[in-house]
């Protein structure tokens, strides 16, 4: 598909890019900063954690650390601004908070899992009320949230029955943090099952199935009152949820989006914009859509009184292909609005920024 043209479109634009020797699976932004991270795994099977600069008009490296185990996601949403901490899941099933400037050892570290970490997520930090808390979703099926701050740092487990069947968990998000009480995760996994648990309650809230493997999850925003939830999958399929009505028997109206036939390996929120969002292609492209709310949000069943939630549509902005692999991993700076870093199946990555955001 070629790029939408438009006087007034925003423009998907690539400024930097580099190849590396070695896989990336993950990259963040240094909130406040010019600096982004990259995470993955070398090619002697050890891990890479990378710290690039932009500077005059450069991609530089500043720091390349080696650790024994590959590193397959990171966060820094439980840290504070001014610490910056970088908190990662490894292959070997461990959790790591990270001092940036000191990275010889983790500042806190456990083993979370028994196998590979697919996905995490921070909250309390740099977004969201209440407690600096993780949340990881690992092969092994469970959903785990730690607080590094305890002694016993795990404070929820959602993993599966001893006798149940055990679903590989490839996504994580948190969500509902308006307030120091309620806090909520969305969970996906590979059989297309994607779970509500409500920390609150420590109960699973909600469920459904969207009948492919769940990639990517994620709330448009962490701390406001839940919003909308999107879901991408691996065969071209996305569902955006309105999150404010829950029907007692039909859960959560949603929308169904096709991207072109390729996997939609992330769904990443404009953090300036909740209604803008990026998608990340199989083929390597980048989609940019913007979500149009429907005139009523809900409607009123007359026999029951329930509400039913009205799902909106999404407009294609605009799309742009990076690269000739996909794009597995995708963050916006928090700070500048439309620079964005990503990473590529060909050992890519690339900085670029989409243009116009403030008109949409």
């Amino acid at each position: 598909m070629a790029g939408i043209d438009g006087t007034d479109n925003p423009q998907i634009i690539e400024h930097l890019s580099k190849s590396l020797n070695l896989t990336p699976y993950d990259v963040k932004w240094i909130p406040c900063s010019s600096r982004f991270v990259m995470l993955g795994e070398n090619a002697r099977a050890t891990g890479a954690l990378h710290v690039y600069e932009l500077s005059k008009g450069e991609m530089k490296l500043v720091k390349q650390v080696e650790k024994p185990k590959q590193f397959k996601c990171g966060t820094f949403g439980a840290s504070s601004i001014e610490d910056r901490y970088l908190a990662t899941g490894d292959f070997e099933g461990r959790v790591g908070i990270w001092d940036l400037e000191r990275t010889e050892v983790p500042i806190w570290s456990t083993k979370g899992h028994d196998v590979i970490i697919n996905c995490i997520d921070g909250c309390g930090g740099t977004v969201g009320a209440g407690a600096p808390e993780l949340v990881t979703g690992s092969r092994d099926g469970s959903v785990k949230v730690w607080d590094p701050r305890q002694r016993d740092a795990q404070v929820a487990d959602f993993s599966p029955d001893a006798d149940g069947e055990v679903r590989d968990c490839w996504s994580v998000a948190f969500g509902n943090a308006y307030n120091g009480e309620e806090r909520c995760i969305a969970a996906g996994y590979d059989n297309g099952d994607v779970k509500l648990f409500d920390l609150r309650t420590m109960t699973e809230r909600w469920s459904d199935n969207v009948k492919n493997g769940i990639c990517g999850v994620e709330f448009d925003r962490k701390d406001i009152q839940m919003n909308k939830l999107q879901v991408t999958t691996l065969e071209s399929r996305f569902r955006i949820y309105d999150m404010r009505t829950q029907h007692p028997q039909e859960g959560h109206a949603y929308l169904l989006t096709k991207n072109p036939q390729t996997t939609i390996w992330a769904a990443k929120h404009v953090p300036q914009n909740r209604d803008l969002v990026m998608t990340c292609g199989g083929d390597g492209t980048a989609y940019l859509y913007k979500y149009h709310y429907p005139a009523e949000r809900f409607t009123t069943d007359s026999s029951t009184g329930h509400r039913r939630g009205v799902a909106g549509s999404v407009e294609l902005l605009n799309n742009r292909k990076l690269s000739d692999q996909p794009i597995g991993a995708f963050d916006w700076s928090s700070d500048k609005q439309g620079l964005f870093v990503c990473a590529s199946f060909d050992q890519m990555i690339r900085v670029g920024v989409v243009t116009k955001l403030a008109k949409h």
